[in-house]
């Protein structure tokens, strides 16, 4: 692994004011995870939402500790009774809704922001091989703990794979066919923009 720290997508934005940029890209991933959150897009097997994708692209565009803090602060509002979760108010809302069969889920999002965005401070969003392996650690990060905690909590004697995995692998693959276009797309542009030295 790379151990130079790279510059992440969103430090490039509002330079002169490092705070103001930090806060607006919180808000707008909060915003982003919860609209992301209550859309279904048609697939097969089953329908998905663009969810974990705003995870793992966004901590990827704008490293660990932005990554993290809008994934907590999305979990704030949340337990605080807010709608903003995919099946609420309809399948419960605040910390009942987020101890219940997502909860996992729900904790591999903040390790995987943090694992993600991590490796993007690290460079590995620039290249499409190496978002791709980037995206499939966090697509493993968030399904382990929502796997153990779905088990946990409905019995290892169901078919906790065929419930909580295998439904959404086809959607995760297609997820991450786009994060790898997208994310080293992004950087050649920017780069086209970069004054060339002399």
């Amino acid at each position: 692994m790379q151990s130079m720290r790279y510059p992440t997508l969103g430090s490039l934005l509002w330079v002169d004011s490092a705070s103001i940029r930090n806060i607006v890209l919180i808000v707008l991933g909060t915003v982003l995870l919860t609209v992301s959150a209550k859309i279904q897009i048609p697939f097969y097997p089953v329908p998905v939402t663009m969810q974990t994708f705003v995870v793992l692209a966004f901590s990827m565009a704008c490293g660990w500790k932005l990554g993290g803090l809008t994934v907590i602060s999305y979990f704030m509002l949340g337990a605080m009774g807010l709608p903003v979760f995919a099946g609420t108010p309809e399948k419960g809302i605040g910390l009942a809704y987020m101890l219940g069969p997502t909860g996992g889920y729900l904790l591999g999002f903040v390790l995987a922001a943090g694992c993600i965005g991590y490796l993007a401070e690290r460079g590995w969003d620039r290249k499409w091989y190496t978002t791709l392996s980037a995206m499939l650690i966090g697509n493993i990060v968030i399904y382990v703990p929502g796997l153990i905690w779905l088990g946990s909590l409905l019995g290892w004697d169901k078919p906790i794979l065929a419930w909580g995995l295998t439904p959404f692998l086809l959607g995760d693959l297609a997820k991450i066919v786009l994060a790898m276009i997208a994310l080293p797309a992004a950087w050649k542009a920017v780069n086209r923009k970069q004054p060339k030295s002399a």
